[in-house]
């Protein structure tokens, strides 16, 4: 990447929404190399650097990447491509914070190798260990999860990633000073700076493509700049930034491992725990907190920040599921419930904002949510 030109990700609130190719690979893959001739530049990079030849196979992902699974040194791995239009480069950053929170005791994967500067191979590549678990989501479809069970064990890993040392700054962190210092420090000088970045373009794509009225997207804007207090952080914690059960490994009543810290920030100690409320209810939440609190104090506001940042993650989520089509999924799509459809995601998606908006005016508890 151009060190002259600004980072893809220094003027993005999410990238799967705000990157220049907004929503790519997220309705249908469309990779920038054709699947064939990939693989095969891919085998070549992994036996140049692991010194073995490399038989890739094809691998499941549900997020943006191109994935494979490979036996590398006799271990099975897990091997991620982001071969998008963008440049991006962020697996190198995804990649440091992986094993900063593995040191902290949080459970994760190894990472064996990641290349993302693209001078060998036109693509980003990371090797990581094959964790021999499926995603919690899938036994919370299937009616086997014992949420309650897991619930405060989140909150407890949550508590401790957030407690790694960061550099200043807020929002995505710089690639380059990963890189060259070890530092994760944000493109952003204020906390209210990132969590405003295309706050106004969300909601008007929404009022656009008439999934909210103007009437409630200038609602909504209101009674965010009425919390604007508590937007004013004097340094960032580690934020995943997709928190859900789909990115924690493991069975019914044990976590294996987090994974895909791909859009990890700094930001706010509440954000997280409000991202799992944009699927869970007030006793799995409750859950959560009780395990945090076990590890870290919660702030003294963490009501109200609870539901501003349930209410900002529920609007750039909404712009996601409409700009990609997720309403018109059926329930084979890992979003969409067992026996359930794209309309039911959106009268959700619809009733999750209103909801957070009531608990932000009320200062109510998050345990109230439904």
């Amino acid at each position: 990447m151009n060190a002259a030109l600004p980072h893809p990700r220094a003027d993005i609130y999410y990238w799967k929404c705000d990157r220049p190719a907004a929503f790519y690979g997220l309705s249908g893959r469309a990779p920038t190399h054709p699947s064939d001739e990939l693989a095969s530049t891919l085998a070549g990079a992994l036996t140049r650097h692991f010194g073995e030849r490399i038989a890739l196979r094809p691998s499941v992902g549900q997020g943006n990447h191109v994935t494979f699974a490979a036996t590398i040194g006799g271990h099975e791995t897990f091997i991620r491509v982001e071969d998008g239009p963008d440049g991006d480069d962020y697996m190198e950053v995804e990649s440091h914070v992986l094993r900063a929170v593995a040191r902290l005791g949080v459970p994760a994967p190894a990472v064996l190798h990641v290349d993302a500067r693209r001078r060998d191979v036109p693509f980003a590549w990371q090797v990581l260990e094959c964790i021999p678990f499926p995603d919690l989501n899938r036994h919370w479809k299937e009616g086997r999860l014992d949420l309650p069970r897991i619930a405060p064990e989140i909150g407890a890993h949550l508590a401790r990633w957030q407690s790694l040392a960061l550099g200043a700054g807020f929002g995505p962190f710089s690639t380059e000073l990963v890189r060259t210092a070890g530092e994760l420090r944000g493109y952003h000088a204020s906390y209210a700076d990132y969590f405003h970045t295309r706050l106004d373009r969300h909601l008007a794509f929404l009022v656009e493509k008439q999934f909210l009225t103007c009437a409630q997207a200038d609602d909504l804007q209101r009674e965010i700049d009425t919390h604007a207090a508590l937007l004013a952080l004097p340094a960032a914690c580690l934020v995943h930034k997709d928190l859900a059960l789909w990115n924690i490994l493991g069975t019914p009543d044990r976590i294996a491992a987090f994974i895909d810290f791909d859009d990890t920030v700094g930001g706010d100690p509440l954000d997280d725990i409000s991202l799992l409320g944009c699927f869970h209810d007030g006793a799995t939440i409750a859950g959560v907190l009780a395990g945090y609190a076990t590890v870290r104090p919660l702030p003294t506001d963490y009501r109200r920040r609870f539901w501003l940042h349930l209410l900002r993650n529920m609007i750039w989520k909404a712009v996601i599921r409409v700009g990609a089509g997720y309403f018109q999924r059926t329930s084979g799509f890992f979003l969409v419930g067992a026996g359930a459809s794209g309309a039911d995601l959106r009268a959700f998606t619809l009733a999750r904002i209103a909801t957070a908006l009531r608990g932000l005016r009320a200062d109510a508890d998050p345990v109230s949510l439904s």
